[in-house]
């Protein structure tokens, strides 16, 4: 007889030479697997799950699970197939030594980094504070052919089989820890310390490097998107941001008064270029660094401006940082006991939260300001303001990856406790939405921020990934990066467009662009248009960086290859706006990913598996061109088996399951649409909210049966949440040719003319 306990249903309580273990059923396809060698089971307090548990489950169809009497160990399996789809091979625990750096206060100074002013102290010792434990869980995942998740990574990869991921939080790098299989299965693990992923064959560890306990989640799927649906039932639902989050965001290192930002505004209208945000990077402060105050020689009348900005229909965004230092803010946080070690507010205290907030609104929010720029929110970097001293005569760089999480573990243990080190952006953002939410419901809380964690899509945010640097292998690295933060659950991810450094320091690690001379040189301008060809089939669309100047006219005039080209993005952004708000409701309503590994979409393609620069943006096949024409006037482009796909330039059709060879001039990207697909465009406009009364087109690209659901609200505010919104849902009969719609009881409210356009499809 096996040495095993077989459960399908509710709940285990465990005693093993190993220690305690549990395991529950929190619903008939997710389970929660915690464990302790001392027994005690206090929870890790990471604030990430809030889901209501449901009632007790009788028996689950869909998964079994076998716990292991000596060692607690657990095994999953399908009950359908009878397959194993995980197991875990071990598990142990390891104490941990804490420590807290003692600084010589009397050496404190200001240093200038690329990361902005920062306090800088002598290190005096480091003082024995207590203990944690390290958590290590092995498994084996017979049948696994692919893994992806744990956040946003450096190390450029997309499959993460056979992989070592050292996570933390930094300014390059969010850790998010959720891993999805396109085999059937995913992973949360309920801990807010820093940790190590390394995968061998068909194995992999997680060590979890300060824990009260081991506390896991594994969710059964058909589909990674089911797996997306159970880790949002567990972590909460991705919010619908507001309509014109997803126009076109104009950003830039800096402006540096209301009149540069009203004027920027101005020039676009001028131009009829389409616009929907500009936005109000750091230093508009009056004295130290991160005060949430406007120097009034350069803005004098916040409310003014703000005001200036929407009587051109557009909206304004302000970056607000978590570290005020040298200003009446700072000293205001420190009387009152909000301030952490390294000049960063106290986000896990709700008072501290709410006195933050009321900074943001009195100086913003109260005049006006939509929209939060949740810079450093990692919140420290350990590797960031002094280059790190070379090992052994190599000097400190990209590769550094181990090194770079030690330095970072340290310094954000110092600052926020071991074990809470990854959980920063997770308080911040929740501090900024529950009071603004609870300040009013008329406008929606839009939070554009550098880290995140497993949670966080519940608070609107959307994370960028940080100051890249431009060149044409970095634009290769961000691909795969922002698809593995996206697969986690958390859908909304951009990029600075161009690349945040542009030229080369010749100091920093990170300060390595390749373009020294920015939009003065035709090489840099081709690489921008190609990044924002890119970013224009991502959540978000902005430009941003330093260095050099990112408006459209810096980059040509009318009639000149780089500005038509970036026109042309930005026109066919507005014109797929019903598709892509219709796609950010369903990630509301849904388990619905808009920007996504083709993993998702085609799990039993081995060929996708480790594809890095394609991805799906809805139905459409994502193709950036990472080249320079110098190089190749082509790419290659992998078309996944199961489908034909049309050419969306041509409207050509090829059959998938095939690699095509695809020019690439200048004003395109690659991009093909799967047949049996409904897109709806409406006319190009110069702002979103102008588009509320223009027809709707459906364009059907057939090929096979195919369905949308159209959703249509106001735009802004919280009315949808009481049922104030429309969706229609629309179904194409291939066979018929013929159109099916199905409206709901809104539909005459938002009543918007709706045209059909059948593709008319060239045979190769």
């Amino acid at each position: 007889m096996r040495n095993v306990i077989f459960i399908v249903a509710m709940l285990l309580s465990l005693c093993t030479k190993a220690g305690d273990v549990k395991v529950e059923f929190i619903t008939p396809t997710i389970v929660r697997v915690q464990w302790s060698a001392d027994g005690s089971l206090p929870g890790n307090g990471t604030g990430a799950c809030i889901y209501q548990k449901q009632k007790e489950i009788s028996k689950s169809k869909e998964l079994a699970v076998e716990v292991d009497r000596q060692d607690g160990t657990v095994t999953f399996t399908d009950r359908h197939t009878g397959k194993t789809l995980l197991k875990e091979q071990w598990r142990k625990s390891e104490p941990v030594v804490q420590e807290r750096i003692i600084y010589d206060d009397a050496t404190a100074r200001m240093e200038e980094t690329a990361n902005g002013k920062v306090t800088v102290k002598d290190i005096i010792r480091r003082d024995t504070i207590g203990e944690s434990t390290r958590y290590i869980s092995h498994f084996s995942c017979p049948g696994t052919k692919a893994l992806y998740g744990l956040g946003a990574h450096m190390e450029d990869y997309m499959n993460l089989m056979g992989k070592t991921l050292w996570l933390t939080q930094h300014n390059l790098k969010v850790t998010i820890p959720v891993l999805l299989s396109p085999q059937g299965y995913g992973l949360l693990f309920d801990a807010g310390c820093a940790m190590k992923y390394s995968s061998e064959g068909q194995e992999f560890t997680m060590q979890m490097e300060a824990a009260r306990q081991l506390d896991y989640y594994f969710i059964k799927g058909e589909r990674m998107e089911n797996v997306v649906e159970g880790y949002r039932y567990l972590t909460g639902k991705a919010q619908l941001l507001p309509l014109y989050a997803f126009g076109y965001i104009q950003s830039k290192e800096r402006y540096v008064s209301s009149d540069d930002l009203i004027g920027t505004m101005r020039e676009y209208r001028r131009r009829h270029v389409p616009i929907d945000m500009i936005v109000q990077d750091w230093n508009y402060w009056p004295e130290g660094w991160g005060y949430m105050k406007m120097n009034r020689k350069f803005y004098p009348d916040p409310k003014a401006l703000a005001d200036s900005i929407h009587a051109m229909n557009a909206r304004l965004m302000v970056s607000i940082w978590p570290n005020p230092q040298y200003c009446p803010e700072e000293r205001d946080f420190r009387e009152r006991g909000y301030m952490l070690e390294h000049s960063v507010y106290d986000v896990f205290n709700p008072d501290a939260r709410r006195h933050y907030w009321k900074y943001a609104y009195d100086e913003f929010f109260s005049n006006g300001f939509d929209a939060w720029w949740c810079d450093s929110s990692e919140p420290l970097d350990g590797d960031w303001n002094q280059m790190p001293e070379p090992v052994g005569g190599k000097p400190y760089g990209w590769n550094d990856h181990e090194r770079r999480w030690q330095l970072n573990k340290d310094v954000l243990s110092d600052a926020l406790g071991a074990e809470r080190s990854s959980l920063y952006s997770l308080y911040h953002s929740r501090g900024l939405y529950e009071n603004q939410r609870q300040t009013t419901d008329t406008k929606r809380v839009l939070n554009l921020t550098r880290s995140s964690f497993a949670g966080q899509q519940r608070y609107a945010t959307v994370v960028w990934n940080g100051d890249t640097h431009a060149s044409w292998q970095s634009f290769r690295q961000q691909i795969p990066a922002g698809l593995n933060f996206m697969a986690t659950g958390n859908p909304y991810w951009t990029v600075d467009v161009g690349s945040f450094f542009v030229g080369n320091d010749g100091r920093r690690w990170f300060y390595t662009g390749d373009f020294q001379n920015g939009v003065k040189d035709e090489a840099y301008r081709e690489y921008y248009t190609r990044m924002f060809q890119w970013a224009t089939f991502l959540p978000m669309l902005r430009s941003h960086g330093t260095d050099t100047p990112r408006e459209i006219w810096q980059f040509g005039e009318p009639g000149t290859p780089y500005y038509d080209a970036i026109l042309k993005m930005i026109s066919l952004r507005y014109s797929l706006l019903p598709y892509i708000y219709s796609m950010a409701a369903a990630q509301l309503f849904s388990g619905y990913t808009m920007a996504r590994p083709l993993a998702f979409d085609y799990p039993d393609d081995a060929t996708v598996y480790d594809l890095k620069d394609e991805y799906l943006f809805g139905d459409i096949l994502v193709c950036p061109v990472t080249r320079p024409l110098s190089e190749t006037a082509s790419r290659k482009v992998y078309l996944p088996r199961g489908n034909r796909w049309i050419d969306y330039w041509t409207n050509k059709a090829y059959e998938g399951g095939q690699w095509i060879d695809v020019p690439v001039t200048i004003d395109r990207l690659p991009l093909y649409v799967k047949a049996g697909s409904i897109i709806p465009t409406s006319d190009v406009v110069e702002y979103s909210g102008a588009q509320a009364d223009k027809p709707i087109t459906l364009n059907v690209y057939p090929g096979g049966d195919a369905s949308f659901s159209l959703y249509q609200d106001a735009g802004d505010g919280y009315a949808f949440e009481h049922g104030d919104y429309s969706v229609t849902r629309f179904e194409w009969n291939d066979g018929r040719q013929s159109m099916k719609k199905k409206a709901d009881k809104n539909a005459k409210k938002y009543n918007r003319e709706i045209r059909i356009n059948v593709i008319n499809i060239k045979n190769k």
